[in-house]
């Protein structure tokens, strides 16, 4: 949790008391259906809340803007965000019921009214979004095929797209996409081991 308020210092009282909440929900949660894993836990706060909010660092989500996380899990990034962002409304999908159980159960117990759970395969979700976030839930150019058509269109101040979080080397991924993609080094706004080979790509449409 120290973590949070080192590297948000500007965070409000409730937005803090909401991010302090998530370890015992989730602990809690955690011993009936399994959506963290025992080491990771441990590690709640580094591995899943700011990592999840490395996307907060990277771009401030306008009022009102529609926000799908597809395959959401637990809730990563989705729920974090969604305490960052109170003014931004955010659609969490995952195809395993258990963890939309989960998310649901969360976002319920944080009054996170800005939080819709869906259990569901993105390949049949028609609605469109103003950004899609994930994190490597697969290849990226995978994954971009299978959500470029919920990207909205429509102009605003913002570019819509897709914001990805994915480790590793990604020149070989990242190859067909050129000028469409930005890549920003997440170690550069947390200098932790943690994040020494983690990114966030950024496919604008």
């Amino acid at each position: 949790m120290e973590l949070i308020k080192r590297f948000f210092p500007k965070f409000t009282k409730e937005q803090l008391d909401a991010f302090e909440k998530l370890m015992p929900l989730y602990t809690d949660w955690n011993s009936k259906i399994n959506v963290i894993s025992r080491k990771d836990m441990e590690n709640l706060y580094e591995r899943h809340v700011l990592h999840s909010l490395a996307i907060a660092r990277f771009i401030k989500f306008q009022k009102g803007a529609q926000i799908l996380d597809v395959g959401t899990g637990g809730g990563f990034p989705g729920i974090p965000l969604a305490i960052a962002f109170p003014e931004s409304k955010f659609t969490l999908l995952d195809a395993i019921g258990k963890k939309i159980t989960v998310v649901k159960a969360v976002a319920e117990e944080l009054k996170l009214n800005n939080v819709t759970a869906i259990h569901g395969n993105v390949i049949e979700l028609k609605p469109k979004f103003n950004f899609i976030i994930s994190r490597g839930v697969c290849a990226f150019p995978e994954f971009v095929a299978l959500t470029r058509k919920n990207i909205s269109h429509t102009s605003g101040i913002q570019k819509n797209g897709i914001i990805y979080l994915k480790g590793g080397d990604l020149k070989e991924e990242l190859a067909d996409f050129k000028n469409k993609v930005k890549v920003e080094d997440i170690s550069k706004w947390f200098p932790l081991e943690f994040f020494e080979t983690k990114k966030i790509v950024f496919y604008t449409v």
